[in-house]
């Protein structure tokens, strides 16, 4: 089959595109597909109207339109529909019903709808992006907002079939009267990588190859920024010689709240701050802290998250103490249960911390528990050939 992924963004600087859309391409190129990504680089506009090679990917980056967003729209959702039609696809996956997109599915379908022969379409939902959902977390207008709860109720009905990133989201979908057999839970998964080596980030960085780290890998919208304050100030209090490795970047200026934070309750000796990480220096970053913080405040929007970011973490072979929110237990292996935690509690999560630092044997069977869980339960190559059948069966259907 030719299959195009309709992406919601560039390839950077976000990570829907590789910890999901990419991976997924790769898989199912071996299985003998042609896969070929068409992207609005809006996030990237330095690639705009360039095709490039990602592992073997072919990657469309379509000619942006103006700057001004309602101005962009018609001409970003154009190109998008007639960049992927150019394709001459069997199908084409839409990956979040939003934005662009989502217009240029819409569009499709009303084709579809005038009796013009158009490629089947899939959706893929990986995030709540309506009221309570990623609405709230974003700053967009509110016309944006309407435009993108309505796509998000409009579309899954429409289309061929849905994948879903999470349980709470195979749910939403089928409340949204989306027939069982037109729906199939696609979690995020991994790819069986090596693990990294954290001892050149550590000398990169000033740590010491013998004090323990806490490593937070994250985008820090997630959960209270006060709770995290608090989490860190706990475990500092209790192991002194600690080292916070902080991966990833806020929306809005969420590290310097950590390092003003810091300073007022006494870690700021500890905290090390890396900030967003080439994907391809990541594996090292992770590598480098014995135990991973997974805060996760319970909200609708967690609820309905497949955390790429925990699937990481597990992979990379950092045990993980994690708040017990919508799909995190999925992903824990169920020996490691007992580091799953209260969101409510937030002292829970420094004092597992600390008692899994301390315990040397605990940890090493922590990190092998976890790492072989994910890969085992979670690989993309078993999950790709879920979706070529379900591909298969929705065009067979058709």
């Amino acid at each position: 089959m030719k299959i195009v992924f309709l992406a919601p963004f560039g390839i950077r600087p976000k990570g829907t595109v590789f910890a999901r859309m990419l991976p997924l391409a790769v898989e199912l190129q071996k299985l003998g597909h042609e896969v070929v990504i068409v992207a609005p680089p809006y996030t990237n506009p330095e690639d705009s109207g360039r095709t490039e090679v990602v592992r073997g990917v072919k990657l469309v980056n379509v000619t942006l339109g103006p700057r001004n967003k309602a101005l962009a729209a018609p001409f970003l959702t154009w190109r998008l529909f007639r960049a992927s039609l150019a394709e001459k696809p069997d199908l084409i996956h839409l990956f979040k019903p939003k934005g662009y997109g989502g217009l240029s599915a819409m569009l499709l379908l009303c084709c579809r709808a005038l009796g013009v022969r158009m490629p089947q379409l899939f959706l893929d939902t990986d995030d709540w992006e309506g009221q309570g959902g990623m609405n709230d977390l974003v700053r967009y207008s509110s016309a944006e907002q309407r435009l993108y709860a309505f796509q998000e109720q409009w579309l899954p009905p429409r289309v061929r079939g849905v994948t879903a990133a999470s349980l709470m989201l195979e749910q939403a979908v089928l409340a949204m009267r989306v027939p069982r057999e037109r729906v199939l839970y696609l979690p995020n998964c991994v790819e069986d990588l090596p693990v990294g080596d954290g001892s050149r980030v550590r000398a990169r960085l000033g740590i010491p190859q013998d004090v323990p780290v806490v490593l937070l890998y994250t985008r820090f919208f997630e959960f209270s920024q006060q709770k995290l304050h608090g989490i860190f100030a706990g475990i500092h209090r209790e192991l002194p010689e600690v080292r916070f490795l902080v991966v990833g970047k806020g929306r809005h200026n969420e590290e310097e709240q950590l390092v003003a934070a810091s300073r007022e309750q006494g870690f700021h000796q500890s905290l090390v701050v890396a900030g967003w990480v080439e994907p391809s220096e990541l594996p090292d970053y992770l590598a480098a802290g014995n135990v991973a913080l997974y805060p996760f405040a319970d909200t609708l929007v967690n609820r309905a998250k497949c955390p790429a970011k925990l699937t990481e973490l597990l992979r990379s072979g950092v045990p993980v103490v994690a708040d017990r929110v919508g799909q995190i237990p999925e992903y824990v292996a169920p020996e490691l249960h007992e580091y799953l935690c209260d969101p409510d509690h937030p002292r829970e999560l420094a004092d597992k911390c600390v008692a899994l630092l301390r315990d040397g044997e605990r940890l090493r069977a922590a990190s092998a528990l976890g790492r072989a869980f994910i890969l085992a339960e979670f690989g993309w190559q078993d999950h790709a050939k879920l979706l070529q059948n379900f591909y298969l069966m929705g065009i067979a259907d058709s």
